[in-house]
């Protein structure tokens, strides 16, 4: 059994063959998926989806960084709106991206600290998205750091360094298709560090693992991703997603 923790199934990417994806999903032995939100733009979609597979979806509720604009108050009032009826199995995904521009960084910290402390209050775990942004990120979450806060970097790409840090803070790393990657020495730094960090996950559509680069992906592309660190690591592939799916499990109540 796996588990994909991070997957935009519910994204117009899908709008032909949703319910094919779901189902070559479960054949592949990915038996739940954990969805992130966008923007108050997505949560429709993204519940609609959670509904009709209430078993297989799990829908977390938060503001991604780059749909943060002058608006971005706005958008955490209907994060709360919907925090108040409905579960939510975490907040994200949230976070700092500073790739395209840094117009709205101060905007983007405010909205992230913003979010980490719902998530406290909540007692819900965070899904962190990091691009060209570790260090504020990481400073604002080791700031906010009470002994309570728990999460996970998702789409985990940095160095050695960089993942000791996140896991002294007692989040763990999201490993996706980018470990497939030639060009990327992503399995060099994870063999430095203990597979019950990890979590899996797809980020569907985006990032297909080798040998699917380039295409669409999909959450039943996870089995790719959980070889390819079984790899790394010399283990079996069940020991790995027993490890990978025990450590998601206990991380979104699952």
């Amino acid at each position: 059994m796996l588990i994909d923790t991070h997957s935009h199934i519910y994204s117009e990417d899908f709008i032909h063959d949703r319910d094919e994806a779901l189902k070559r999903a479960d054949e592949s032995g990915v038996k739940k998926i954990i969805l992130p939100n966008i923007d108050s733009g997505s949560i429709k979609h993204m519940l609609d989806l959670a509904g009709a597979y209430p078993n297989l979806c799990f829908p977390l509720i938060g503001l991604h960084p780059t749909s943060v604009e002058e608006d971005y108050e706005e958008e955490l009032e209907a994060i709360e709106y919907w925090l108040q009826r409905r579960k939510f199995y975490g907040i994200g995904e949230i976070g700092i991206d500073l790739y395209w521009e840094s117009k709205y960084e101060q905007e983007q910290k405010e909205a992230f600290r913003y979010q980490i402390r719902l998530a406290k209050k909540l007692n819900l775990p965070i899904v962190v998205h990091v691009r060209k942004s570790f260090d504020p990120t990481y400073e604002i979450i080791k700031e906010e750091q009470d002994g309570t806060l728990r999460g996970v970097f998702h789409c985990f790409s940095g160095t050695v360094e960089e993942a000791q840090k996140i896991t002294e803070l007692g989040f763990l790393l999201g490993i996706g298709g980018v470990v497939t990657f030639k060009n990327s020495d992503l399995d060099e730094v994870i063999k430095e560090i203990d597979p019950h960090h990890l979590v899996l996950e797809t980020d569907s559509p985006y990032l297909a693992p080798v040998p699917k680069r380039g295409k669409r992906n999909e959450s039943s592309y996870l089995i790719h991703v959980a070889q390819k660190v079984a790899d790394v690591y010399r283990l079996p592939l069940t020991r790995i997603a027993e490890i990978t799916t025990t450590n998601a499990r206990n991380l979104f109540g699952i």
